[in-house]
């Protein structure tokens, strides 16, 4: 059978992001249905696709054309509404024929998204065409292209010589598009064309511009096309397609353009003429500048062997005793390695960058994966972790019998790794340095919600639909999954036309790509310019070139990736150790000791909050049953602790408590299985065993490691003869050995990389050295690097409450930008400072010009002084106001509400004050105050106006707006006298209460947080956030007891909770019984007040309060403090009271009391 006579030359993938809506199985399937000899993949403004679109086709038996549908710019245009000329742009399709083609279409697609100025569309500029045409066919791009604009336009003359000079750019390679898809458009401009084309002699052909296989696809790439341009389906003035942009079949278009057939001809010409296919490269690395012109590997030597010294000497110093010969040796079998697989240059140029990385400062980790079981990283400084001292093996990081690229993940300081990939980018070119590119799809549950959206179906509606699809980021639950496992799903589909009409829009979309962005970590380093081994893209976001292919294809087209990964942890380290320096003590990360008797207790407490790896609840659980007690229990419950390897944790401890005794296969595993009381941990442990019991070369046994996690039967029958035979060679028998095969074959599967948890084991350790030794150093750096995460400070807020730390609220006259260790003048911490940039909604660079003036000028004396002393520019009203709530204006000016209802007065004054100082003049008295003197009070200073202060839960709730969680107090303080007589919980006790086997209680608290959320079929439940002075819970509500309490449980709302303790979960859990207000709960109960005062003449306001507030049943104690002869009175009233919140609030507002307690 011969093949179809006319070849797609003109089609959008589904990497012309949000616009095509072809993927490349689907593509290949179809051209090969059609008999199509080839098909031209050409994306817009965009090579994306080229290294997976090729190999799709081919093995289809469907030749690919390597294409790009590219914007050029053709003189200039005044837009509507722009004050500047823009480029005037339209597109053309350009097709690559050979590696020159491919060669210069990369550099052309390059510039477009690299030189085109921010702010208009990605365009190659008007001349860039000179000099990088050979090797590629050009299609004029039918009545969206140059040509058909101009002609559009009535400019023939224009047009022709636009085709003239492409006709020359493109000798015998220029081609006049036709295009019929029923637009008027194409009618208005095709005669014209035509005949040009005839008159000029440049050929003809028939292109469909395809952005969809099937007519029954148009609906959803029309909803696709609004999602992209923020438009509404119904909406008339918007982008629109046909039904005809589809993959027609060969007879269709032959059909279409029967009255000009040479048209559809020459797409076979055209496909005959181009025979490449995006090349597949070994890796190429750039040539490291060595010393005195030795080679790679020799500098490899020299550089490893003095770094062996100097490890040594290090250990020496430190009086660690160690086999120099073992290391020699174990350093020339490493090198041999690395120099056999021709990779000398790799390690090269990672050591440089991490060496030149350590030398500015920069905290980078002690290693991550497989490389710290390399001594060569080791000795180069590449990680930090002795591999021999913890039996880490090289080959599971380079297999000399699997030959592949070594892969360092390397972990730098969150905060200055752009400084790092910066110092590489000078040293070997900014044009061969560049990030990798990554794309967002549209999942499941963002397509329903986009396609609602585009189609206008309520929000409430489509929320609750795309709700019920299962969310689990680490395996996305597909929506034709989530339709066949969820029934209120299913029934949804089945029962509602609008919500098919939705499912069926989005089952069409789910999975293509919406964006491209920049991969976290990847970084790419060449030999020449990147551009001529793969296009490049700029990232919105970024200054510097990001490949078009992602981190599979560009591996394949020869570039080696460098992973630059961010760890938040680093740089709390970093900064932890900068509050230690501040405090005294002069340390680096290295002078953290590998042993101490603190932070193993306060390990095996449990009391690891903050601490990397090791903070879940579940994992403290472990912690406190382990106690650990050495740096390799620490390695093993970072192995374990995931699922699987979590079943053998009780055994771990049982045996390293003596409870249990090991239990070791046979005598010769247990040297390898003793460091983990017989119980297989690590994949390391399973190489080993091969090697000592069957006699694998380790690189034999990291294939045999590989065949195990993969579970080919074949390929592991022959593993099982051969570690059999193996076996008997050592005098094993055949059951041992196959029992011990067995045993390690379902190890395998979830056996962890021993060199990737003793790293991170480190990195754990480091942070909880810090923790037990410097808490308010710690905490402030952690508190820092989770500045915009309410939810998390307010744990480190518990935590520090734990530890008796002070948290210091917010000052402008004593908060830095970001949380702080305060000392007194002798040094002594007094607690951690609350730092400005975390309030809500003020902003880090407004928040750094507070400290500024601070830090020049002095403390600020008042409200004028600093409302005139910072700059106006950076501050608005809404970040004052959050300032006042929060508190930062208290050492100025106790009463918040004042302040808040002072701010337009406030900001008026800063603005008169600016314009004099512009004008040269100055108000009466200088605009300025003299040190101590009152707002307000002195020169052109306006009055304040009065307002009286926030009353306790006012305030605090005005904090908690603007902190995320109450800091100075809590609205339950005065209840707990009352609460604890009426049998009340406390939050901290829930543990006893678990530990007691208690099944239900009664806890108050203030709802912190609140979320309804439906049941897969279809049943609203909630989750409470609770908290009281001591802490936080969370309590599920299901059903009848969240109908009939609903109205109360709002965010704010004070209340006693009757709960019920479940243990049908890993963890017990709360659900609610009940809920009652406060103030009602604990009327009857017994509260009494002691007032503390400054002065006797506030008794007749007290006695008048009390006498209103008499028959009651709570003491008064009255206590009056003479601060100069630095005694008290006290007396207690012989009547009773009824003290609540009103009466006491009334009391804490007289002057002369200092304070009002509940007893």
């Amino acid at each position: 059978m011969g093949h179809a006579d006319f070849v797609h030359l003109r089609l959008h993938s589904a990497y012309s992001l949000s616009e095509g809506a072809i993927r490349s199985k689907d593509l290949a399937a179809k051209a090969a249905t059609f008999g199509m000899p080839a098909v031209a993949v050409t994306d817009t403004n965009n090579l994306f696709g080229a290294m997976e679109y090729g190999p799709a086709l081919a093995e289809a038996g469907v030749q690919p054309i390597i294409g790009c549908q590219l914007a050029v710019a053709f003189g200039m245009e005044q837009r509507q509404g722009s004050a500047l000329p823009r480029p005037r742009l339209g597109s053309v399709v350009l097709l690559v024929q050979d590696a020159v083609g491919y060669r210069n279409l990369m550099k052309l697609v390059s510039s477009a998204f690299l030189e085109t100025d921010p702010g208009l569309d990605t365009h190659l500029a008007d001349g860039k065409f000179d000099g990088l045409t050979d090797g590629l066919i050009l299609l004029t791009g039918g009545a969206s292209g140059p040509l058909g604009r101009l002609l559009a336009d009535g400019d023939e003359a224009a047009a022709r010589t636009w085709l003239r000079r492409m006709a020359d750019l493109f000798p015998g390679r220029a081609y006049v598009e036709l295009q019929r898809h029923g637009l008027a458009a194409e009618d208005q401009v095709e005669q014209v064309m035509i005949d040009m084309a005839l008159a000029e002699d440049v050929p003809l052909v028939a292109t469909n511009d395809c952005f969809f296989l099937e007519r029954s696809m148009y609906d959803a790439h029309d909803a696709l096309i609004c999602v992209a341009e923020g438009a509404y389906v119904s909406q008339t003035e918007r982008r629109r397609l046909t039904p005809e942009h589809r993959f027609k079949s060969a007879d269709e278009m032959k059909a279409l353009f029967a009255d000009v057939p040479e048209a559809i001809s020459n797409t076979l010409v055209i496909a005959r003429r181009c025979g490449f296919m995006a090349p597949r490269r070994d890796p190429i690395l750039p040539r490291f500048p060595t010393t005195a012109g030795r080679s790679e590997a020799d500098e490899l030597r020299a550089m490893a062997n003095a770094g062996l010294d100097a490890r040594l000497a290090t250990m020496a110093e430190k009086g660690i005793e160690v086999d120099e010969k073992v290391y020699r040796e174990r350093l020339d079998l490493e090198l041999g390695i690395i120099i056999d697989m021709d990779f000398p240059g790799y390690f090269l140029i990672v050591a440089d960058f991490i060496q030149w990385t350590k030398g500015q400062g920069i905290p980078v980790g002690p290693g991550r994966g497989s490389g710290a079981g390399s001594l060569v990283a080791y000795v180069l400084t590449i990680t930090d972790l002795d591999p021999l001292r913890y039996g880490l093996l090289f080959e599971r990081f380079l297999n000399p019998e699997r030959v592949s690229m070594p892969d360092f993940d390397i972990d730098f300081c969150q905060d200055r790794r752009d400084e790092v990939i910066r110092y590489v980018q000078d040293k070997y070119g900014h044009d061969q340095v560049a990030q990798i590119i990554t794309f967002g799809k549209l999942q499941a549950r963002a397509v329903l919600r986009d396609v609602g959206r585009v189609l206008q179906m309520p929000y409430g509606q489509v929320d609750r639909i795309s709700k019920m699809v299962p969310n689990n980021p680490a395996n996305p639950v597909t929506l034709k999954e989530a339709l066949e496992q969820e029934p209120a799903l299913k029934a949804e589909y089945r029962d509602d036309d609008a919500v098919r009409h939705l499912i069926d829009q989005a089952l069409q979309l789910e999975g293509l790509y919406r964006h491209a962005s920049t991969h976290a970590a990847g970084v790419v380093i060449g030999d020449r310019r990147l551009d001529e081994l793969v296009p490049l893209y700029r990232d919105p976001k970024s200054d510097m070139p990001v490949t078009q292919f992602s981190m599979k294809y560009v591996e394949s087209a020869g570039l080696v990736k460098f992973d630059f990964l961010g760890l938040k942890t680093l740089t709390v380290l970093d900064r932890a150790i900068g509050h230690v320096r501040d405090g005294g003590l002069d340390m680096t990360v290295a002078d953290i000791p590998e042993g101490d008797e603190a932070t193993f207790a306060m390990l095996g407490r449990g009391e690891t909050v903050g601490v990397f790896q090791l903070e879940s609840s579940g994992m403290r659980d472990v912690l406190r049953q382990m106690k650990p007690d050495k740096f390799e229990d620490i390695i093993a419950i970072v192995a374990l602790y995931r699922p699987g390897p979590m079943d053998n944790i009780p055994k771990y401890i049982a045996t390293k408590h003596g409870r249990e005794a090991p239990d070791y296969p046979h005598p010769m595993l247990e040297a390898i299985l003793a460091e983990t009381y017989g119980i297989p941990v690590y994949q390391e442990q399973v190489m080993q065993i091969a090697q000592v019991m069957s006699g694998y070369s380790l690189g034999e046994a990291d294939l045999l490691r590989r065949a195990m996690g993969k579970k080919i039967k074949s390929e592991m029958d022959q593993q099982r003869a051969r570690f059999a035979e193996g076996a008997q060679r050592n005098n094993v028998t055949d059951r041992i050995a196959n029992h011990v095969f067995e045993l390690i074959e379902k190890f395998a599967g979830y056996g962890f990389n021993k060199s990737h948890a003793a790293a991170y084991a480190l990195v754990a350790w480091q942070t909880a050295w810090l923790k037990a030794n410097h808490p308010a150093a710690f905490m402030a750096a952690s508190m820092t690097l989770d500045m915009g995460n309410t939810d998390k400070l307010d744990v480190f807020r518990q935590e520090l409450k734990r530890l008796k730390i002070p948290m210091l609220a917010p000052d402008v006259n004593a908060s830095g930008v970001v949380f702080g260790v305060e000392r007194d003048a002798d040094g002594q911490e007094l607690g951690i400072r609350y730092a400005l940039a975390a309030i809500k909604n003020v902003g880090r660079d407004a928040m750094a010009a507070i400290v500024r003036a601070r830090n020049e000028g002095g403390p600020f004396r008042d409200l004028f002084d600093f409302i005139t002393r910072v700059e106006t520019s950076a501050l608005n009203k809404r970040q004052l106001e959050n300032l006042a709530r929060a508190g930062a204006f208290d050492s100025l000016n106790a009463n918040r509400r004042q302040v808040i209802k002072s701010l337009d007065v406030l900001l008026g004054y800063a603005s008169r004050q600016a314009a004099d100082r512009a004008s040269g003049q100055m108000g009466l008295f200088g605009g300025g105050s003299d040190a101590g003197s009152d707002a307000g009070s002195g020169g052109d200073r306006p009055p304040l106006p009065d307002s009286p202060q926030f009353d306790d839960l006012e305030r605090l709730a005005e904090e908690r707006g603007a902190i995320g969680f109450y800091l100075s107090g809590h609205p339950l303080d005065d209840y707990q006298q009352r609460l604890r007589q009426k049998g009340v919980w406390a939050l901290d006790r829930l543990p006893d209460a678990f530990a007691d086997g208690m099944t239900s209680l009664m806890l108050a608290g203030s709802i912190s947080a609140l979320q309804v959320r439906r049941s897969a079929k279809g049943r609203a439940f909630a989750f409470i956030g609770l908290s009281d002075p001591s802490g936080e819970c969370e309590i599920l509500c299901f059903g009848d007891v969240l109908n009939e309490y609903r109205e109360k449980l709002q965010v704010g709302w004070n209340g006693v909770f009757r709960v019920e303790i479940r243990r049908d979960r890993e963890e017990p859990t709360l659900t609610l019984l009940g809920a009652e207000d406060i103030d009602a709960f604990v009327a009857d109960a017994a509260a009494g007040a002691r007032i503390t005062l400054a002065r006797p003449d506030a008794l007749p306001t007290i006695r008048s309060i009390l006498q209103r507030a008499k028959g009651g049943r709570g003491l008064v104690q009255l206590t009056l403090r003479d601060t100069r002869a630095m005694n008290e009175v006290a007396m207690e009233l012989p009547a009773a009271f009824r003290i609540d919140r009103s009466v006491r609030q009334s009391l804490k507002s007289i002057g002369g009391v200092i304070d009002v307690a509940e007893i």
